[in-house]
């Protein structure tokens, strides 16, 4: 049974009173909101109410708003549902000034880690044919949260400098020390351009070219990646990672793309470059 305004309104302002209130580091229980919104919704059964969760967190992703933990993306969502979460976004303005500090405020890598428990399984790419955005669904979007994080370099460097150390103790482990020891954070001391952050190397001694990319949010948070990252990517696919670092903040994790980045997840063009010559 679809569901209907007043309750697709009820359930949206649910999901963005908890998403700011845990970007402003504030403690809630998920459990007691789900119960008091199913009074609500009585004719809405628990597994329901999750699923609707997920498709809101699937909304915010394609506005560039950062996700509520615990919700993974569901696509496929109604219309409705796009249309009352864009309405009450125009509304939220501590939400905005939450999410927008969430993103922006400086990070350090962890002190102490586990590394032996970093590791995660990738988010399996959810095989389909997307239909272009026609220009009549486009909607204004105050700020592109997920775009100004990509762009924190406070929280890439941090990152970065994860992998590093990640790296001394992997290579450590095979007893390559001395390979160890040859770990070059390129993106610093060679510059930005080379389409990878650190090279590093395989336990038989080849080249691993490492893309590092960091979010605070969950798995599944997407991320951008360059034309020239995209294209070492596909020439180099045995020797190219991409690191994404996740949930940096709390407890870091880290799943690893191995080779062309297309296998792996869906590639939409954000942006393109227009010339003349």
């Amino acid at each position: 049974m679809e569901w209907s305004r007043e309750e697709v309104e009820a359930i949206v302002a649910d999901h963005l009173q908890m998403l700011t209130l845990e970007l402003a580091g504030q403690r809630f229980n998920k459990s007691e909101h789900r119960r008091a919104l199913q009074s609500r919704l009585s004719e809405r059964s628990e597994a329901s109410i999750e699923f609707k969760h997920c498709n809101i967190t699937a909304v915010l992703q394609d506005l560039g708003m950062p996700p509520l933990s615990g919700y993974k993306r569901r696509a496929n969502y109604q219309a409705l549902l796009f249309d009352v979460v864009v309405s009450q976004l125009d509304r939220q303005s501590v939400l905005d000034e939450a999410a927008l500090a969430a993103v922006e405020r400086p990070a350090i890598e962890p002190p102490t880690i586990d590394f032996a428990k970093v590791k995660s399984e990738a988010p399996r790419r959810e095989h389909g044919v997307a239909e272009p955005l026609h220009p009549s669904a486009f909607v204004g979007v105050k700020r592109d949260y997920l775009e100004r994080e990509a762009r924190n370099r406070s929280l890439g460097a941090a990152g970065e400098e994860f992998v590093m150390h990640f790296e001394h103790w992997r290579l450590s482990q095979f007893g390559q020390k001395q390979l160890a020891e040859r770990i070059d954070r390129v993106s610093s001391s060679k510059g930005d351009g080379l389409g990878y952050d650190v090279l590093s190397f395989d336990a038989d001694g080849r080249e691993r070219y490492i893309e590092v990319k960091t979010t605070s949010f969950g798995s599944d948070t997407p991320f951008f990646v360059s034309q020239r990252e995209l294209a070492l990517s596909r020439h180099e696919s045995t020797q190219f990672h991409l690191y994404r670092l996740f949930e940096f903040r709390k407890a870091p994790k880290m799943f690893d793309l191995v080779g062309n980045l297309a296998q792996h997840c869906q590639l939409d063009p954000v942006s393109y470059r227009a010339a003349f010559n």
